[in-house]
């Protein structure tokens, strides 16, 4: 657990900066990716907010393209399957297995490239997101939107959980390695159940203690949260509207090119 997402947004010098700013970014460029037909626009703001989250966030370069590689490999996959069965025309090229012809057609091929483009785009935006602010100030940025309380809460108690189920569950599996219990395929299985048995009983111990803790604390059904008030600064308002407008340009001059 000393290498998740939200340790490294609350050590990240962007933690600091506006959050309104930051939203509004990884939306338009999430949009932007999506709406282009050209996988142009999406390689660009990829490589921008790929550059900005390791360069500007202070983020590992090693560790940002491990998380980004987990996704990004069943994408490839998908691209692959899509470049192969979808699109008409002549093909670029074929082969036979087993009496089948298998074969890439250049739209089959152009549009494998530019879902590929647009995913990791898209994950891109997300994961400077989640990698420059923690989670407790998103979801202040959604209070501020006028969205209801209850789904906030149940979203912040949901997200509270994840690291409840993964105490317990870490703690139970330490306890059963050390006693040998994952020796074997069979000794495993076992174990796994007896972890599942024991993670379901001791989170709702500890969901018990949460709440009691939580009436303690004059607990009356609505979580208050700190909006901290950061203003944008000149050379952060420069700088992104640099990046719309190298994004706009590129969509506009690219529209319906193609790779292939």
């Amino acid at each position: 657990m000393a290498h998740i997402l939200d340790d490294y947004a609350v050590l990240s010098p962007l933690r600091y900066k506006n959050n309104w700013l930051k939203v509004v970014i990884v939306t338009f460029g999430i949009l932007m990716g999506v709406s282009s037909n050209s996988p142009l626009v999406p390689f660009i703001i990829a490589i921008c907010m790929s550059f900005a989250t390791i360069y500007f966030g202070k983020i590992p370069a090693s560790f940002y393209f491990k998380i980004l590689g987990a996704p990004a490999g069943f994408v490839i996959i998908s691209a692959i399957i899509i470049a192969f069965f979808f699109g008409e025309g002549a093909k670029i090229f074929s082969f036979d297995v087993f009496g089948l012809t298998l074969g890439v057609s250049q739209t089959g091929l152009n549009m494998a490239v530019l879902v590929l483009a647009r995913t990791l785009g898209g994950m891109s935006c997300l994961f400077f997101l989640s990698l420059t602010t923690p989670m407790i100030e998103l979801f202040s940025v959604l209070k501020a939107t006028k969205l209801p309380d209850s789904f906030l809460e149940i979203s912040m108690m949901m997200y509270r959980y994840i690291f409840v189920f993964l105490d317990v569950a870490m703690g139970v599996r330490y306890a059963q390695s050390v006693r040998l219990g994952y020796k074997d395929f069979r000794t495993s299985f076992r174990s796994m159940v007896m972890l599942g048995t024991n993670l379901f009983i001791r989170s709702w111990e500890q969901g018990e203690k949460i709440y009691i803790s939580m009436n303690s604390r004059c607990y009356d059904g609505k979580l208050i949260m700190l909006d901290e008030k950061r203003p944008v600064k000149m050379p952060e308002a420069m700088l992104t509207l640099t990046y719309f407008v190298l994004v706009i340009l590129a969509f506009y001059f690219t529209r319906g090119a193609s790779v292939f």
